[in-house]
């Protein structure tokens, strides 16, 4: 009697030993069910516009059918190799996510025509793309950095019914808020000689010209945009910069991250008033270095009806590199809370 209970106990120790020891992502990198699988992951989606057919590059990258996130990158005009840091993190925490390069952007089509640089059609390209990777409010999770909060604020005040939930990255609700903390609080931090020629530059419009871009890049882009020395900024976003489509960050951003200046299409965008609209889970970053007020990406958090704040005391705008540990912690956390 003694033997047979022994050998149930020992066969229902080693059962157990072995569950546990199985690894709980067995299924992530099986792609065999997927369309992509002949491509490795990359998926070229057709989106149609008013004024054409175009095509825009997507990867993806890991299985999991409850969570499923699209990265929006900044610019406009940026790509999605920034984002690249991701890969550290992601896959350990078994969270699928998909690589993509906005039209314009990147390895997708780049259409030589302003008509298509408007938020309300880059939000249709989103959902035309929501529809392609065949993510619904049952795994979709949108997390968007700079432009890319702003692309991903507009389409869930329009598409929130697919959305699982939104994840806000260093960007504000409000441009002109953005201009003002540029303007009063961060520009006062510059060296006076150096802040005094840079607006001596935009009285005169003359925004594109490369001494002012240089002053900027010198003094302003190491302290607020990446806090390191710009010869060790890592290659991703090295490689995101030099990619960049200018054009149609000229056309939307206007020339540099220094506010928003000139006509530039974003210049009096504002959706502050509309945040108590979004109700799903909605994540907001901010950087304490960052070129956005941390206090009103906070904020922000408290206006949308399920919000959450992340805060990462040593980042600035590129906060998923200069405060890594903080941000991608922050943002598992919250995914894996949904």
């Amino acid at each position: 009697m003694y033997k047979v209970i022994i050998l149930l106990l020992a066969v229902t120790t080693l059962a157990s030993c072995k569950s546990s020891n199985q690894n709980p992502q067995t299924n992530y990198f099986d792609y065999s069910q997927t369309d992509s699988k002949l491509s490795g992951g990359n998926k070229v989606i057709p989106i149609n516009t008013p004024w054409g057919a175009y095509n825009v590059w997507t990867k993806r990258v890991g299985n999991n059918p409850s969570l499923k996130v699209l990265l929006l990158h900044g610019g406009p005009g940026a790509t999605s190799e920034y984002f690249e840091a991701a890969d550290s993190y992601f896959p350990g925490a078994s969270i699928e996510y998909y690589y993509y390069d906005q039209l314009g952007s990147g390895k997708s089509d780049n259409p030589n025509d302003e008509r298509l640089w408007t938020v309300e059609r880059f939000v249709d390209e989103v959902e035309q793309v929501r529809i392609a990777l065949g993510l619904d409010s049952s795994n979709f999770v949108l997390l968007g950095h700079s432009w890319g909060g702003i692309l991903a604020m507009e389409y869930a005040l329009k598409y929130q019914q697919h959305l699982k939930g939104l994840i806000i990255s260093n960007m504000v609700s409000s441009i002109p808020d953005y201009v003002k903390y540029a303007n009063e609080v961060l520009g006062p931090q510059l060296p006076p000689e150096v802040l005094k020629t840079i607006r001596s530059y935009e009285e005169k419009g003359d925004y594109t010209n490369p001494a002012y871009l240089g002053l900027i890049q010198e003094h302003y882009y190491p302290e607020h945009i990446l806090r390191m020395k710009p010869s060790e900024w890592p290659n991703p976003v090295n490689r995101a910069f030099k990619n960049i489509n200018y054009p149609l960050y000229l056309k939307m951003q206007g020339p540099s991250e220094f506010g928003v200046v000139g006509d530039a299409l974003l210049k009096n965008w504002d959706r502050t008033n509309d945040l108590n609209k979004i109700a799903v889970p909605t994540l907001t970053i901010g950087g304490e270095f960052d070129t956005m007020d941390p206090k009103a990406m906070e904020k922000m958090s408290t206006l949308v009806q399920k919000g959450s704040y992340l805060y990462c005391a040593k980042g600035s705008h590129m906060a998923m590199y200069d405060d890594q540990e903080t941000y991608f912690n922050g943002v598992i956390s919250f995914l894996k809370k949904l």
